[in-house]
């Protein structure tokens, strides 16, 4: 099957993540469902531009968002352009396809004295889910770093001494970001509880089961704890990246620097957050 030759090349040439893959395949997947049932179609090969326009219609009448229609739009993009790459196609139907109109999407960071007030609240917590929520906060806050960076941490990657934090970004890029001494007590209180319960797993992050977190229970909490202080509509890890990046901005700091940090592979992608 041409989808799963696509799938590998992803895995293996470009080394995307495994949250990336099942976007791709998931699009894939519904996209031949789609033409299955409407066209009798068993292969996406040779297909002309009219199968994705009707999938489109489709997609609108369902009231999916534009946003989600331009992704699944740009994963049949890349899977036809990766066709023709591999002389698999001679024709493809993606080429003239214009994506849908968006409106821009502003996301608002949180204000210091909102984390402040969240920090406080959590700093007074003793048991051992409370001190690893209140240093979820902390660091996604004080690091930047992404959701899925921070739940594939390892007890390794966080050099206390050092006053660094090894992290391992998109397409498996290793960053370090510097760690704030203000964290180190937080960190050392957690890793006493840490080892007390959990003391042989290997990844930072726990669930009272020992289990590694999972990425509904970084948002729940994230949204929870920020909903006492904040009535703004979006309350997710990623306010919390967004935040750093803006106050970084917002003291000085170099717009190099805050995308080195960051970990973005564009100057583009960090350019965002000076709006």
């Amino acid at each position: 099957l041409m989808q799963v030759a696509f799938l590998d090349y992803l895995v293996f040439e470009k080394k995307y993540s495994p949250n990336t893959l099942l976007a791709y395949r998931k699009d894939l997947d519904s996209f031949l469902s789609f033409c299955q049932v409407n066209f009798g179609r068993e292969d996406l090969e040779n297909l002309d531009y009219s199968f994705v326009r009707q999938w489109i219609l489709d997609l609108v009448d369902q009231e999916v968002s534009n946003r989600s229609i331009n992704r699944k739009m740009s994963t049949l993009r890349s899977f036809y352009v990766f066709l023709m790459k591999s002389k698999l196609i001679t024709e493809n139907p993606m080429k003239h396809h214009k994506p849908l109109k968006m409106a821009k999407r502003v996301s608002v960071p949180f204000n210091q004295r909102e984390i402040e007030e969240v920090i406080e609240i959590m700093r007074e917590a003793e048991d051992f889910v409370s001190v690893r929520n209140g240093l979820i906060v902390e660091l996604l806050y004080s690091t930047g770093m992404r959701r899925a960076e921070l739940i594939n941490l390892k007890v390794s990657d966080v050099d206390v001494g050092g006053a660094l934090i090894k992290v391992l970004g998109k397409r498996n890029k290793e960053r370090f970001i510097p760690l704030l001494n203000s964290l180190k007590p937080t960190i050392e209180k957690y890793n006493l509880l840490r080892s007390a319960q959990h003391p042989r797993v290997d990844y930072f992050f726990m669930t009272e089961k020992g289990e590694k977190i999972y990425p509904t229970l970084v948002y729940r909490l994230i949204n929870d704890y920020f909903s006492i202080v904040s009535s703004k509509v979006k309350k997710s890890p990623h306010t919390l990246r967004h935040s750093f990046a803006t106050h970084l901005l917002n003291e000085g700091a170099d717009l190099n620097s805050v995308k080195e940090l960051l970990g973005h592979s564009s100057l583009a992608s960090t350019q965002v957050y000076t709006q």
